[in-house]
């Protein structure tokens, strides 16, 4: 099937979704592509529309809204099914975030429009997170700590505000500062990994929060997991360096430390908070793995 099947999200970005989503889809149809469009009516609900649409025999998939909506519309493809046949997966980032696509354009859903017009893809990878109660798959990042106790913030009470938003609910957490372990190892590694920490993020694009270049190493072609880990830094060190979260420099800071991986593997015995794609999850984690070359986007 030709056709590409628009999942909008009204309420992202504000509300500016509702408003810019009829213009923009219109383009689109106007320059041939042929678009149905559905609207989400509230969390989830874009994962079951994907599945309805994937089972029905669509394979292009156009995520109108921010990055929570494409989320959405991968899991709704590819969580609890064995096999998935070939898809594709447009942007127009109407959205709140849009931390994926910095990888790859500052142009944002110009950039977008053009991609799907000219039929420009590439292949990515996407990150698949096992836990107690099934899986989750991740195209940007996921994040325990300090960064997943900030997205749990802003989501709550900032997120209107856009990226000044996520900025906010940065410093609230910087003053209810917490830093945590939680036993992990990678790949190889034979001796569990319990050391204290901020924060640790596994990247599979650089940016998080819209702007924050959290992985300036990472590659969403790859096939690795970016690990970045910032040790246990205390608030007036970490309102010092943050600025350096936002051009990728804080990985230079004595307590940050990278490495790229294929498998980690945690032992956590309670669920925790995780941050994944820009929405929060209490989850009982189990592993997670990078899926290479998994989905085409339209970039």
């Amino acid at each position: 099937m030709d056709r590409f099947f628009a999942i909008v999200n009204p309420a992202a970005g504000g509300g500016r979704s509702a408003e810019l989503a009829g213009p923009a889809l219109g383009r689109l149809r106007e320059k041939g592509l042929k678009v149905d469009v559905i609207a989400s009516t509230g969390p989830g609900h874009a994962v079951q529309l994907a599945r309805e649409a994937y089972e029905q025999g669509y394979r292009r998939f156009l995520a109108v809204g921010g990055d929570g909506t494409a989320h959405e519309i991968l899991n709704g493809v590819f969580a609890e099914r064995r096999a998935v046949q070939r898809v594709a997966l447009g942007f127009l980032p109407l959205g709140t975030g849009n931390s994926f696509l910095r990888d790859f354009t500052k142009d944002g859903a110009a950039a977008s429009m053009q991609a799907l017009l000219a039929g420009r893809t590439r292949a990515v990878d996407l990150l698949r997170l096992r836990h107690a109660t099934g899986e989750i798959y991740s195209f940007n990042l996921l994040s325990v700590g300090f960064t997943a106790d900030v997205a749990a913030l802003t989501n709550r009470m900032f997120k209107p505000f856009g990226d000044l938003g996520y900025l906010l609910g940065v410093f609230v957490r910087v003053v209810q500062l917490r830093r945590r372990s939680m036993a992990l190892r990678c790949d190889d590694d034979v001796e569990w990994d319990e050391g204290r920490s901020l924060f640790l993020t596994f990247n599979n694009s650089k940016y998080t929060g819209g702007t924050m270049m959290i992985a300036p190493r990472a590659d969403a072609a790859d096939g690795l997991i970016e690990f970045v880990r910032w040790g246990p830094i205390g608030r007036l060190g970490l309102l010092r360096t943050l600025p350096r979260l936002y051009d990728g420099s804080h990985i230079q800071h004595p307590m940050a430390s990278r490495r790229a991986v294929r498998h980690v593997e945690f032992k956590e015995g309670a669920p925790v908070d995780v941050m994944i794609d820009g929405e929060v999850a209490t989850l009982e984690c189990r592993s997670l793995d990078v899926v290479p070359a998994a989905v085409d986007v339209f970039i």
